[in-house]
């Protein structure tokens, strides 16, 4: 599991560096051929991996409940954060990953109700959700990248 952390925690690295010094008002534009912005999938990364994680395992999500429910799967972008909301969801990309690692080392994802995601895998562990999750925050990152040409 150890080498499923490292990936993680850089793809988190990777993504803060692919918006650094973008405006608020480039990390909302939404694009013509697009459903959302930077800021939003940047968002739905740290919530994916909370919903994924710990909602399923019948653990509390350690990011705020509102995040979660304005950037869970079926979504779109329905508010502008500020520079310092933006920073929070920032700082939950950071470092949420490293809470993960911590918590998966301590044994807290005891128990995990599988899911089908809408590729058709089904996760039916917490390895699995984490593997998963890899996947899906990369497809997220390619998106942020072809966001950042447009805007």
């Amino acid at each position: 599991m150890k080498t499923q952390f490292d990936i993680l925690k850089k793809s988190r690295e990777l993504t803060l560096k692919a918006i650094n010094g973008l405006t608020l008002e480039q990390l909302h534009t939404i694009p013509e051929g697009f459903k959302n912005h930077i800021a939003w999938n940047v968002a739905h990364m740290v919530v994916t991996q909370q919903l994924l994680h710990y909602k399923l395992s019948g653990l509390d999500c350690l990011a705020p409940e509102e995040l979660i429910e304005e950037h869970k799967k079926g979504t779109f972008p329905t508010k502008t954060f500020t520079e310092e909301e933006f920073e929070e969801v920032k700082d939950l990309l950071i470092g949420l990953p490293d809470t993960l690692r911590e918590d998966h080392e301590e044994g807290i994802f005891q128990n995990f109700t599988e899911y089908p995601t809408s590729t058709g895998f089904v996760l039916d562990s917490i390895e699995t959700a984490i593997s998963f999750n890899t996947y899906h925050e990369g497809l997220h990152l390619g998106i942020i990248l072809s966001l950042k040409k447009l805007v």
